[in-house]
C-alpha cells in the first residue's frame, strides 16, 4: 500500500510542477487558482512522502518520488508547454528511471 501511496505523490510533484508552467504569464484570479493548485500539490506531495516513508526505507522513497517527479515533469514538459523532446532527454529519462528501478531491485 505504501509503494502506492508513494507513486501518488511523486504524480502531486508533477502536478505542482504543471501548476508552476501554467502560472508563468498569468494574471489576476487565474493566477491565484494556479496558485493555490501548486500549494495543495506540493502539500498533499510531502504529506503522502512523509506517510510512505514510515515504512519505507527513506534511501529508496525519496529517490523514487524524485524520479517519479523529474519523468513527470519532463514528459508534462514535452506534451503540454512544447519543449524539445530530443534524444538526449528521452536517452537520460530513460537512464534515470532505470537506475530508480535499480535503487528498488539492490
Amino acid at each position: 500500500m505504501n509503494w502506492i501511496i508513494l507513486i501518488i505523490a511523486g504524480l502531486f510533484e508533477v502536478c505542482f510542477t504543471y501548476c508552476l508552467g501554467r502560472i508563468k504569464g498569468t494574471v489576476g484570479t487565474e493566477y491565484y487558482l494556479w496558485g493555490t493548485g501548486f500549494v495543495v500539490s506540493v502539500t498533499l506531495s510531502m504529506l503522502l512522502l512523509a506517510k510512505a516513508t514510515q515504512t519505507l526505507p527513506i534511501g529508496t522513497a525519496y529517490p523514487v518520488w524524485t524520479g517519479i517527479g523529474a519523468v513527470g515533469t519532463v514528459l508534462v514538459g514535452i506534451l503540454f508547454f512544447h519543449e524539445p523532446a530530443t534524444l538526449g532527454r528521452l536517452f537520460f529519462m530513460t537512464t534515470l528511471i532505470i537506475s530508480i528501478v535499480g535503487l528498488k531491485l539492490i
